[in-house]
């Protein structure tokens, strides 16, 4: 439980970032000139320039963007199961979605892209600023970079080919064309190269809630597993593991506390509940629902039967619950919906990376680059924190990598659409220019599914706005 001291520091950090930026986006919607001139006025003195980069942290568009990120991608998996019928839901649960579907564009592409102009117009302002101390400067840019380089992902691995702007020129960025994945990646990677040199180890905001050095280095470490590049991808989730800053959890009931030091980087609350588990209609999304009320979101059994027997994780992070006649998996990751009674801060904040991953990461860099050893090092170390024994020192090479993908698939259920972004990523067992996508999700869904579905559709809405956007293959253009 956090102090009424610190509760009162978040709060008051958190609602100043909000009246900052929102009296910085007044001044840009008056035009180019007001917007240059509002922009130096917030970077003139260290409290509001800091204030208006932690807008990004808090704006009404990352709140809503959390969990659809997670809840789409992992109907698309076939992870999650939406338990209210809706058709821009279950467009993603069949593989199936429209190019008019709400979801795709509003949330995830709309939103993205909102915080992605917030990430260039902070930088902007950063980089003008004559009056900002160097260490300040470093620690905004190397925050808003990191920032930048996240969003980015996640288009890129939804999308494909996307727009890409990186400076704060609203007229032109609305009328950009597609950027190839290829460029968005390496812009991906340098933004994260770069901000590793700006950001030191330090976090500059208690419980971890602002980004670091490290949370740079383990969002490089997944960019490079994503491309492939597997002895940077190692080297990366090294720097993180190494650092000697975190630790795995033994007992996952705290995993996803806020004082947990397997968090690498969270987002705070202004409750300390996370928007996981917080009511759907008023948050975007949740895990969670009152006693004898179906979760809007819940794990589907064919994930669940994956998990071995033994496995804590199966016991807790997932609740097999019967409501109404009819079994559910609800996912506990997260364990508070409400606070407790006389509570005036919950112990849960929204966790965006973690330590477990960066060992996942380091044992498929590793099973790539030829070194079983420690690749089955690091996957035994997961597994020993769940309670299972270690892989046998038999296993094939190709076998260790079909282990590994299984270890994502149980240690990261629920969070960030890990598994769908697994499956896209990684060759087919049989070949073929296919992926894992084709097979896991092909086999589930045969009458839905095609190839092109590894991409989401380009939202109709925006190319009717931006006639200069094409559309992905395998979608009525």
């Amino acid at each position: 439980m956090l102090s009424s001291t610190i509760h009162k520091k978040v709060m008051l950090s958190l609602l100043l970032a909000g009246s900052v930026l929102s009296s910085c986006r007044k001044l840009v919607e008056i035009g180019p000139p007001t917007t240059q001139v509002g922009l130096d006025q917030a970077f003139a003195a260290e409290a509001t320039a800091t204030s208006a980069v932690l807008g990004i942290y808090n704006t009404s568009a990352i709140r809503d963007l959390l969990f659809p990120l997670a809840e789409l991608p992992g109907l698309s998996a076939n992870e999650l199961q939406n338990n209210v019928s809706s058709p821009s839901y279950d467009e993603f649960k069949t593989n199936n979605i429209a190019v008019t579907n709400g979801l795709a564009n509003t949330t995830l592409w709309g939103y993205s892209y909102t915080t992605i102009a917030q990430a260039n117009a902070m930088m902007e302002g950063i980089g003008r600023s004559t009056t900002l101390s160097p260490a300040v400067k470093n620690q905004l840019l190397g925050e808003t970079k990191v920032w930048r380089a996240f969003i980015y992902g996640y288009l890129v691995n939804m999308f494909g080919d996307v727009p890409m702007p990186l400076k704060d020129d609203p007229l032109s960025n609305a009328t950009l064309p597609r950027t190839a994945a290829s460029q968005v990646w390496a812009q991906i990677i340098t933004d994260l190269t770069e901000a590793q040199g700006l950001l030191t180890d330090a976090y500059p905001a208690t419980l971890r809630t602002r980004i670091n050095r490290q949370t740079a280095n383990a969002l490089l470490a997944r960019a490079y597993l994503y491309q492939k590049d597997w002895a940077k991808a190692e080297a990366a989730a090294n720097a993180v593991i190494n650092s000697g800053i975190y630790s795995l959890n033994k007992d996952l009931n705290t995993t996803f506390g806020n004082t947990s030091n397997e968090v690498i980087w969270q987002l705070a609350t202004l409750t300390g509940i996370s928007t996981y588990t917080t009511n759907r209609d008023a948050n975007g999304g949740s895990y969670a629902a009152a006693p004898g009320s179906i979760p809007a979101v819940t794990l589907t059994d064919t994930l669940y039967n994956s998990l071995e027997s033994g496995d804590k994780r199966k016991t807790s992070w997932v609740a097999a619950t019967d409501i109404g006649g009819q079994n559910y998996k609800v996912i506990t990751k997260y364990k508070m919906r409400v606070l407790a009674t006389g509570a005036t801060m919950g112990n849960e904040f929204n966790v965006m990376l973690r330590l477990a991953e960066q060992y996942l990461i380091r044992a498929e860099a590793r099973a790539q680059l030829g070194n079983l050893t420690g690749a089955m090092e690091d996957v035994n170390t997961i597994r020993d924190k769940a309670g299972l024994p270690g892989l046998d020192n038999s296993i094939t090479p190709a076998n260790l990598l079909l282990a590994i993908e299984k270890e994502r698939k149980a240690e990261l259920f629920g969070e960030w659409g890990h598994r769908w972004f697994d499956l896209k990523r990684t060759p087919a067992i049989s070949g073929g220019g296919k992926t894992r996508a084709d097979e896991v999700i092909g086999g589930m869904r045969p009458a839905t599914w095609t190839s092109t579905d590894v991409l989401y559709p380009i939202p109709d809405a925006q190319r009717v706005a931006n006639p200069a956007l094409t559309q992905n293959p395998g979608y009525n253009n």
